[in-house]
């Protein structure tokens, strides 16, 4: 078999960030002393001038975006989702949130993945907090092509946006010419009868992983990919769900306030259905290589093999 592809979304962002800049003259980029790990350290090598490194001020970066942005200015502001929407929330919340002002939010190093770095760097609450800010779009990628269409469509969208990349290279999925992008619209990737995964950010190709492995124990899983959590595809979470009668989520984020909650706000007032979360249960996280953190708190293929497989049998 082939060699599967694997490109972090991290990687994705800083990439994207160049293409559009050399379309867009009003797109400016600010980072807290993270550049190299957010990689917006990319976009500075190509526009230093439209470039500006906050220092480890992530308040203090996000109330200049907000300024910026009343000026002409479309900003991209970068840091770890833990130093954006843990440490700033306030900023975010009052500053762009509050004024709904045209600020884009790049946040990487998301979820159980960053790994080595432990429980105080692995956010696992920022969809929940993100989510909760009205009229904040949230939205986390499944791979690098999904992830530098969502820069492109964030950049378009007259309003806040909060992007969510990781640092573990994931499986390149969504390369095929069809391929199409479009805030609050999930994408059916497999078509199936038994269970619906729904499923957001790696999690995505752990699902169709987990799919091939159902196939053998004769259960037909449809996976879908829900790359944006808010505003969520509600036409196709309720259409899915009275197809197949069962419903699994999984994401790389808490069980509490994430996709499954959202995805269960939807099946509750429309559709009940039985559900399943697959997440990060109501715990911190730990330090350790990255692949095996994923695989230990069941959110890669055969973790959510299991679970899917338990839940329908």
């Amino acid at each position: 078999m082939p060699e599967i592809k694997k490109i972090a979304t991290r990687e994705s962002y800083g990439n994207a960030l160049v293409e559009l800049g050399k379309e867009k003259e009003d797109l400016v980029v600010l980072d807290a002393d993270l550049a190299a790990a957010t990689k917006t350290g990319i976009f500075k090598k190509a526009f230093p001038e439209r470039h500006i490194d906050c220092g480890i001020a992530e308040a203090n970066m996000t109330g200049i975006a907000a300024g910026m942005s009343t000026c002409g200015y479309v900003p991209f502001i970068s840091t770890f989702a833990m130093f954006v929407a843990g440490r700033s929330f306030e900023q975010v919340r009052n500053s762009i949130g509050y004024p709904h002002l045209n600020v884009k939010i790049g946040a990487t190093h998301a979820g159980i993945s960053v790994g080595e770095d432990g429980a105080t760097h692995q956010c696992n609450e920022d969809l929940a907090l993100m989510r909760e800010i009205p009229g904040m779009v949230v939205i986390n990628p499944s791979d690098d092509i999904e992830a530098k269409a969502a820069v492109r469509a964030a950049y378009e969208h007259a309003g806040p946006v909060y992007l969510r990349f990781g640092r573990l290279a994931v499986p390149v999925i969504n390369d095929r010419p069809d391929y199409h992008f479009e805030i609050g619209k999930g994408v059916v990737l497999k078509e199936g009868t038994d269970v619906t995964i729904f499923a957001t950010g790696l999690c995505v190709s752990s699902a169709l992983e987990a799919a091939e492995k159902l196939k053998e124990d004769g259960i037909d899983a449809e996976i879908v990919n829900i790359h944006t959590i808010k505003p969520i595809d509600r036409e196709l979470v309720i259409a899915s769900a009275k197809k197949t009668g069962k419903v699994v989520t999984a994401e790389e984020h808490s069980v509490i306030g994430g996709l499954g909650s959202a995805v269960a706000e939807v099946l509750s007032e429309e559709a009940p259905t039985k559900l399943l979360r697959i997440g990060v249960e109501d715990v911190f996280g730990e330090s350790g290589p990255a692949k095996e953190l994923v695989a230990k708190y069941g959110l890669d293929g055969n973790g959510v093999y299991e679970k899917v497989k338990k839940f329908v049998k």
